[in-house]
């Protein structure tokens, strides 16, 4: 087991508990590492087996594939972020998501079944599955509300300022579906602000 390789989670846990390294040893043996190439799926819509993820390096996209064939991407997840098909991983549904690597990626997941022996072992745990799913919570019904309340020009120029640079390696299939706009709209605006700019 190689802890070094997964000290990002370890800081991004301890954000919010302090973890003695009995503890980090414990959650660490819980945790699998695994790579992910671009354009590979770590989940597939409508599998049984899911998993809590924990990115360590790369990016990923969480899309559904629509009647017609074409995809909608409901969200993009990087570095030292967390993904999950919530509802498919804590009630043994199938996966609602496609879950696909937009870049060579590397994460380490956990299966249910550890992270409820974690938090049998590390009670402590709890208190940060809860903050986790707070923010998971906030997230999706501030996602909602930009779709409802903002322009496309608005949402854009906000998740350029939140990711700048990962923002440059999402192709325009994929952010046009995110933004909810035609590829051919998205390119135009994209020019308007390299003009501007």
């Amino acid at each position: 087991m190689n802890t070094v390789r997964f000290e990002p989670l370890r800081r991004n846990i301890e954000r919010k508990i302090a973890l003695t390294d009995e503890e980090w040893r414990i959650i660490a043996a819980k945790a699998e590492y695994i790579t992910v190439k671009r354009n590979e799926y770590l989940q597939r819509q409508y599998a049984q087996n899911t998993y809590e993820c924990f990115i360590l390096k790369g990016a990923f996209k969480i899309f559904i594939v629509n009647e017609d064939g074409s995809e909608s991407v409901i969200f993009f997840s990087f570095s030292k972020e967390w993904m999950c098909d919530i509802e498919a991983f804590y009630h043994k549904k199938p996966a609602r998501y496609n879950i696909k690597a937009i870049q060579d990626s590397e994460v380490l997941v956990i299966n249910k079944v550890n992270k409820m022996q974690l938090f049998k072992q590390l009670p402590k745990l709890v208190q940060f599955h809860i903050v986790m799913v707070e923010r998971a919570n906030i997230f999706m019904q501030q996602r909602l509300l930009d779709i409802l309340n903002k322009t496309f020009k608005q949402r854009y120029a906000e998740f350029v300022k939140r990711y700048p640079q990962k923002a440059l390696t999402i192709n325009n299939k994929d952010l046009s579906s995110y933004l909810g706009v035609s590829q051919e709209f998205l390119s135009k605006v994209k020019k308007l602000n390299a003009k501007r700019a």
